[in-house]
């Protein structure tokens, strides 16, 4: 029965305390949340410019080497369709390795970015 009483009287003495340090909790928390969020915005950011300049970079290229096959060959139509041909065999790679070259690399990322904030 005493203790009843001592942990009541505690929890009576120090209730600012314990009601500040649950506030100052739940803010560390909630500022966690924030960093691991912003941190994946920025990532998500980053990887949708890499990907539209990527992009860029494969419609220019497919462009030149259209052309230049299309010099080599004498032919416009089998200069741009060995261009698609290539284009084609490329997407099939990336589609194959899928998990090696994408998925796995960004489950490691956000695995490593929350860690980070533990």
């Amino acid at each position: 029965m005493s203790q009843k009483e001592n942990i009541g009287s505690f929890v009576r003495d120090n209730k600012d305390i314990i009601k500040e340090y649950l506030e100052t909790r739940y803010e560390i928390i909630r500022l966690k949340g924030i960093r691991s969020i912003s941190k994946m915005a920025g990532s998500l950011a980053w990887v949708m410019v890499a990907l539209l300049l990527a992009l860029l970079v494969l419609i220019f290229g497919g462009l030149t080497m259209g052309f230049w096959l299309s010099n080599v060959f004498e032919s416009t139509t089998a200069g741009f369709g060995v261009t698609t041909l290539f284009i084609i065999i490329l997407l099939a790679l990336l589609i194959l390795f899928r998990r090696q070259l994408f998925i796995n690399p960004v489950m490691r990322s956000i695995i490593n970015n929350s860690a980070d904030d533990e």
